[in-house]
């Protein structure tokens, strides 16, 4: 069997795909909607997937045969992998055995290190950290969802930026829409709300993703070069990130970390607060391919390899 490989990053923001070719080269590649494994847990849910893996189908058609896919899903359980199989199979009409299902910080795991030879932390809308052990288990810190923590991702980020502005509101009414950081977010509430007041930041927070919350991480970052309090939220961000680290450095020993998500993407204040936190004898590293592009590679494989 033969055909292309279908790589997918799918997180709270929006979910990235990449196409490779036979020989591991991206062909083409997008992004669709947000997608989260925690759909699977009500009927209505599961049809919001499955419109999803069928718009997938649609924007790939155009390139050629499919012959394979791998997902790495946020927020995915293991009890559901086989379930987000069947709707994606039915959707692209491959066989369950050319899907490969995993979460987000598993395809990442997977595409940066041989089992047993590194750490994953990995910061998105959320914030996690994986290890996949000798034995091929998943061993993992923090993950825990943004209501308990995620601490160093985009929801988190955003969270303590709007926290800041609002109490600043609370000592000297007025004061924050003129910082630099209150410019920022404000523009972009304002942007979907047609106010940055309370009243519309409040509307905003009550129907927004997630996701959406996170993308305000973006206006923390656009401040913070003039912007204590936006500068000193993603350094704190990194020092968080760090802690994941030696979480399971502490519990396994030391070995190299990969740093991979769109938060990294955000300042290098991020990245540069993590590595002051690590001590010199662990190597930390940017994972080297996007994590849908590493996807797209696996999938590749699967698609074009002999049958025994």
């Amino acid at each position: 069997m033969t055909g292309l490989g279908l790589g997918l990053d799918a997180g709270g923001t929006s979910t990235r795909w990449a196409l490779a070719d036979a020989q591991g080269r991206v062909i083409a590649h997008g992004q669709v909607a947000a997608c989260s494994g925690a759909l699977m847990a009500s009927a209505s849910g599961r049809e919001t997937l499955a419109a999803l893996w069928a718009s997938l189908d649609q924007a790939v058609r155009p390139f050629g045969k499919l012959g394979a896919a791998c997902a790495g899903i946020t927020g995915l359980d293991r009890d559901s992998v086989d379930a987000m199989r069947g709707l994606a199979s039915q959707a692209m009409g491959l066989g369950a055995d050319r899907i490969e299902i995993a979460s987000d910080i598993e395809m990442a795991c997977l595409a940066s290190f041989a089992p047993g030879e590194g750490y994953v932390v990995y910061a998105g809308t959320g914030s996690i950290a994986g290890f996949i052990d000798e034995t091929g288990a998943l061993q993992r810190a923090g993950g825990r969802g943004v209501m308990i923590d995620d601490a160093g991702g985009g929801h988190w980020i955003a969270t303590q930026a709007l926290r800041a502005l609002w109490r600043l509101e609370d000592t000297t009414p007025g004061s924050a829409a003129s910082t630099p950081l209150g410019q920022c977010i404000g523009e972009r509430i304002s942007e979907q709300m047609g106010a940055a007041d309370w009243a519309a930041t409040r509307q905003y927070l009550s129907r927004a993703t997630r996701g959406e919350i996170g993308l305000l991480a973006l206006a923390v970052a656009q401040a913070a070069a003039q912007d204590e309090a936006a500068h000193d939220i993603l350094r704190r961000a990194g020092q968080e990130l760090a802690r994941l680290a030696l979480a399971l450095a502490g519990r396994y020993g030391w070995r190299p970390v990969a740093l991979a998500g769109r938060a990294f993407e955000l300042s290098p204040v991020i990245e540069n607060s993590l590595r002051a936190e690590m001590p010199a004898t662990i190597t930390v590293l940017r994972q080297a391919l996007a994590a849908q592009v590493a996807a797209a590679g696996r999938a590749a494989r699967t698609a074009n390899r002999t049958s025994p």
